[in-house]
C-alpha cells in the first residue's frame, strides 16, 4: 500500500503586526479604544518600574528573591488584557505585570517577597491563583479551573502562565492533553524568553516551535512576535472567545526575551553574552508601543513624563505602605504554625515552642 499523508486539523501560524522598526500590518491591527491602548501602555510602564524598584529594594535587603519581567511587559498584558473579571488567571511567578492589571496591589507583592505570608492572599473578588513557584505545576490547575467552568455551564475561562522550561515538564503535556479531551476552556500562554533559568531554548528542545506541541493533543496552537502587544493581544482575543464558544483550549507561544535575570539569585552573564541581549534590547515592547501610539496623536513625550512621576509617586506610596504593614505584621509569623493540622502534632509543637522562643530574643 502507497504511504499517505495524515491531514492534521490544525497549522502553526506565526503573528506580528508592529515590528521593532515601527512598521504596522494595518489588515491585522485591533480596533481598540484609544482609552484601553492607553491604560495598556499604563500597565505596561507601571510593571516595568516597579520591576526597576523592586529590584533596587532586593539589592538593599528590604525584600527577598523574586523574577523581574523586564522585557516581557507585551507578553503579560496583551494576553491578560483579553479576559473579563468573571475569568480566571494561573500565574507562575513572573507574572507581577498581568497580576497588577487584574487588580492585586503593589503593597502584596512587596509584602510576599519581604518574606509575609499576608502577600499571597488573593482580595474578594479577583479570580487570580496565588503565584506558583514550582516549574510547571500551575498548568494543571487551570485545566482543572477549565472543567469546573464547563461543569457549571458557565461561558468563563481560564488563563495560565508558564516560560518555555514548562513545556518540557510532565505536568504540561498532561494538563494540554487533558484540556484536548475534555475542551477545556483553557488558555496556555507561554512566555518564551529564551531560557529556562540558564539553558537556552535551543538546548530545550528540537522543536521549531512550542505552539506546535499543542498538536499532538488536538489543540490549536499560534506563535507571536511576543514583544509585540497588539499581536499578543490578537492571538489571546481569538483564543478567549473560542473557549467561550465552547470550542476548547489553545496554546499561545509569545516569543519574547528576558532582558534582566532569572532571579535575583542569578547571573546571566554567565550563560548569555551581551551582544544577544543588546540585539534584543532594541526590540523591547515599550519603546516600540510608545512609537506607534506617538503616530496615532495618542501619546506625547510630555505626557509620558508625567506619566513616569506618577507612576514614580504611586510605587513609592506602596513601598511606604508594605513597609509600615510589614512591622504590624512581625508578630504575626508564629501563626505559621497553627493552620496545618487540627491537633498540632508533637513534633510542630516543638518547632513552635523553639520559633518562640527564637523570635523573644530577636
Amino acid at each position: 500500500m502507497p504511504r499517505t499523508t495524515i491531514d492534521l486539523p490544525y497549522q502553526v501560524e506565526h503573528i506580528s503586526i508592529l515590528d521593532e522598526d515601527g512598521n504596522l500590518d494595518h489588515d491585522l491591527e485591533p480596533d481598540l479604544s484609544e482609552e484601553f491602548l492607553l491604560r495598556l501602555h499604563r500597565y505596561m510602564l507601571l510593571g516595568r518600574r516597579f520591576d526597576e524598584r523592586m529590584l533596587k529594594l532586593q539589592r538593599q535587603g528590604r525584600i527577598g528573591t523574586f523574577a523581574p519581567i523586564q522585557g516581557q511587559e507585551a507578553s503579560q498584558l496583551g494576553s491578560v488584557a483579553a479576559l473579563r473579571d468573571s475569568d480566571w488567571m494561573a500565574p507562575a511567578f513572573r507574572e507581577s505585570a498581568a497580576q497588577l492589571w487584574r487588580g492585586q496591589s503593589m503593597e502584596s507583592f512587596l509584602l510576599y517577597y519581604g518574606g509575609y505570608f499576608r502577600g499571597g492572599e488573593i482580595p474578594e473578588g479577583i479570580r487570580n491563583l496565588p503565584v506558583a513557584i514550582p516549574v510547571g505545576t500551575q498548568i494543571l490547575h487551570a485545566v482543572g479551573l477549565g472543567y469546573a467552568i464547563k461543569v457549571h455551564g458557565q461561558d468563563d475561562v481560564a488563563m495560565v502562565f508558564f516560560g518555555d522550561g514548562a513545556t518540557s515538564e510532565g505536568d504540561f503535556h498532561e494538563a494540554v492533553n487533558n484540556a484536548g479531551v475534555f475542551k477545556t476552556p483553557t488558555i496556555f500562554v507561554c512566555q518564551n524568553n529564551q531560557y529556562a533559568i540558564s539553558i537556552p531554548r535551543s538546548h530545550q528542545t528540537q522543536a521549531k516551535t512550542l505552539a506546535q506541541k499543542a498538536l499532538a493533543y488536538g489543540v490549536p496552537g499560534i506563535q507571536t512576535d511576543g514583544n509585540d502587544i497588539l499581536a499578543v493581544y490578537v492571538a489571546a482575543i481569538e483564543a478567549v472567545e473560542r473557549a467561550r464558544a465552547g470550542e476548547g483550549p489553545t496554546l499561545i507561544e509569545n516569543v519574547t526575551y528576558r532582558l534582566s535575570v532569572h532571579t535575583t539569585a542569578d547571573d546571566p552573564t554567565r550563560y548569555r553574552d551581551e551582544e544577544e541581549v543588546a540585539v534584543w534590547e532594541k526590540r523591547e515592547p515599550i519603546s516600540r508601543f510608545q512609537r506607534y501610539l506617538k503616530d496615532k496623536g495618542m501619546l506625547t513625550d510630555n505626557a509620558i513624563t508625567a506619566l513616569e512621576d506618577e507612576i514614580k509617586d504611586e510605587i513609592a506610596e506602596a513601598v511606604d505602605k508594605a513597609e509600615e504593614r510589614m512591622e504590624t505584621l512581625k508578630d504575626e509569623a508564629i501563626t505559621m504554625f497553627d493552620h496545618l493540622y487540627a491537633e498540632r502534632p508533637a513534633y510542630l509543637e516543638e518547632q513552635r515552642q523553639a520559633f518562640a522562643a527564637h523570635w523573644e530574643k530577636a
